[in-house]
Parts: structure tokens; C-alpha cells; sequence
């Protein structure tokens, strides 16, 4: 990807983490992350002032926080990854909702662009195919039950 910020998982979480308590009201609050991420509130002060160095987020010490454009673009790329695996799990695989939003969360990081690439047109694929992706994934539902009855 071109102009792509390299980023740790963590540092990937806080991003999407305030993007998704921005979407409402365009601001988010560290506590508010604090609490989404399950860390202190000193864990997100020091994220904060890195994403801040690079120039992802404003942040000021006790003010609320809003994502950069450039921080809203990569913040947005991450939480689509994270969106279309938990879709592909849940939706495609049959995973109960929360085990596939858990799992979305750790994958999300790990997974090359290639796979994540192709996952997504795989989805956009389903998506598009008005309404016949149901009977390939009950198909494939179906299969995977009667596979594991044992």
C-alpha cells in the first residue's frame, strides 16, 4: 500500500478504537478508550502521545481526541479488515458473533495483505452476487455440521 504507516497491533487497536468512538460524535475521550481496550489510562496517554508523533491523532492532555485525515484513512482500513473477518467468520463460517469479533481482533494484525486482499473480494464477491452466496454458505454451513457430528 502506498504511504502506509507501519504500526504495532496495539497501536493498530487505539486507532481503530477511537475511530470507533469517533464514528457517532466525532471525538473520543482516552477514559472511553481506557475502557473499550481494557488498559489504564496511562497506557493510552502513551499511545496517544505516539500516534500524536505521528501525526494520526490530535491529542492534548485532558481534551478530547480526533483522528487526523491521515488517521481516520488508516484507522478506517484497519477496522474494515477487522469488519470483514468477523463477516467471514459469523457470517460465512457460522461462528457465534462475540467468538468471531474476538477472533477478528487477533487476526486482523497477522494476516498479509494478499490473504486480507483476497478475503475481501471474496466477501465483496458474496455480497454481490444478490442473494446467492445464501445457498453456498448454508451449503457450506450444512457440510461442516454434518462433517463434525462425530
Amino acid at each position: 500500500m502506498k504511504n502506509s504507516v507501519k504500526l504495532s497491533a496495539s497501536l493498530e487497536d487505539y486507532l481503530e478504537a477511537i475511530y470507533n468512538l469517533s464514528a457517532g460524535q466525532t471525538v473520543a475521550r482516552s477514559k472511553d478508550i481506557a475502557q473499550v481496550l481494557e488498559v489504564s489510562c496511562a497506557s493510552v496517554t502513551s499511545a496517544l502521545r505516539t500516534l500524536s508523533d505521528k501525526k494520526l491523532v490530535n491529542y492534548k492532555p485532558y481534551g478530547y481526541i480526533t483522528l487526523t485525515e491521515k488517521g481516520h484513512k488508516v484507522a478506517g482500513r484497519v477496522a474494515r479488515r477487522h469488519d470483514i473477518l468477523k463477516q467471514f467468520f459469523a457470517d460465512v463460517l457460522g461462528i457465534d458473533s462475540q467468538v468471531a469479533h474476538e477472533a477478528a481482533c487477533r487476526a486482523e494484525h497477522t494476516l498479509e495483505p494478499e490473504i486480507m486482499s483476497r478475503l475481501t473480494t471474496f466477501i465483496d464477491f458474496l455480497t454481490q452476487s444478490q442473494g446467492n452466496h445464501e445457498n453456498l454458505v448454508q451449503q457450506f454451513q450444512h457440510y461442516w455440521k454434518t462433517a463434525n457430528e462425530d
